[in-house]
């Protein structure tokens, strides 16, 4: 009964409204309601603010939700365990990757999956790394994709897995005469799609053109890398990737693919909660990402 207690009032924190937990435990309203109520009552503290609507938790609340999503997890590790024991290891796997990482990480979940053919994975992509972190620390995802920056703290556990540099994605015709290599001058010049500001992916290349006295006006902005090459597959656009899209995903017909003669590299790292004893299903994912070479695969065809 307190687990099924716990669930509810961590679904009401994550939904922020009763009718939304509800429905994402399966129950009715006045359920949840009574469930939540009984546990403030074995707590003796409230943990929400209760009027006709939903006004949030209680400092208690907000306190307690932590300890509530950590015995959670915790439960649902051991459970994993004892199954694991009996038929090989089960559950679902919850990864939040970058967008610069999106095309990455099914070098990582396939062979993932083939060792652990019982197991479910959910990836969210397009998520930045502070969130992927945040939501880590919440126990809503298991292990992240993210650029490392910043990210020690003596609860997460940062493990690099590969560099690689940013290339120039133009349509045919936008540098007419341009060899395997541009200078960023000649880039700020092309009609530009780019991720959005504030992502992590644009930072690096704005910061790039800043140390040239330059910064780039984009005519459209994205959180979505796979957008950026769906507007240079019209024929009228140039953007800047990562090379490991270029490696996972043909670039559109007619588009060329150039290197920054002043690149822009950038680190991914996996990052997961750094708790003791480490549940099997990330110890398992962890041994993948250090058994695959992301940072090898076919080069790329400039020019």
């Amino acid at each position: 009964m307190l687990f099924r207690q716990l669930e509810y009032f961590v679904a009401l924190a994550r939904e922020r409204h009763f009718a939304r937990a509800a429905a994402a435990c399966y129950v009715s309203q006045p359920a949840l309601s009574e469930a939540i109520r009984k546990l403030e009552h074995e707590l003796k503290v409230p943990l929400v603010k209760r009027a006709r609507t939903f006004e949030g938790l209680t400092p208690e609340g907000e306190r307690l939700v932590l300890w509530a999503r950590r015995i959670l997890a915790d439960r649902d590790a051991l459970q994993q365990e004892v199954v694991a024991l009996q038929t090989g290891l089960t559950g679902e796997l919850r990864l939040g990757v970058i967008p610069a990482a999106a095309a990455t990480v099914a070098r990582l979940t396939d062979p993932f999956c083939a060792d652990n053919p019982l197991v479910r994975v959910r990836v969210d992509t397009g998520l930045e790394s502070a969130d992927i972190v945040d939501r880590l620390r919440r126990f809503e995802l298991d292990a992240g994709l993210v650029y490392p920056d910043g990210r020690d703290s003596p609860d997460v556990t940062v493990t690099p897995l590969y560099s690689e540099d940013h290339v120039v994605l133009a349509a045919e015709g936008l540098l007419t005469g341009a060899t395997a290599s541009v200078d960023w001058a000649e880039v700020v010049e092309l009609p530009l799609c780019l991720l959005r500001p504030g992502m992590r992916g644009r930072e690096l290349i704005d910061d790039a053109l800043a140390g040239h006295g330059l910064t780039a006006d984009p005519r459209l902005e994205t959180d979505s890398v796979a957008t950026l090459f769906g507007q240079v597959a019209t024929g009228r656009w140039a953007t800047i990737v990562p090379e490991s899209w270029l490696r996972a995903t043909r670039p559109p017909a007619g588009a060329r693919v150039l290197r920054p003669r002043d690149p822009v590299t950038a680190t991914i790292a996996l990052v997961t909660l750094a708790t003791e004893p480490v549940p099997l299903i990330i110890r398992a994912f962890t041994e993948t990402s250090r058994l695959v070479r992301l940072d090898a695969g076919p080069g790329l065809d400039l020019g």
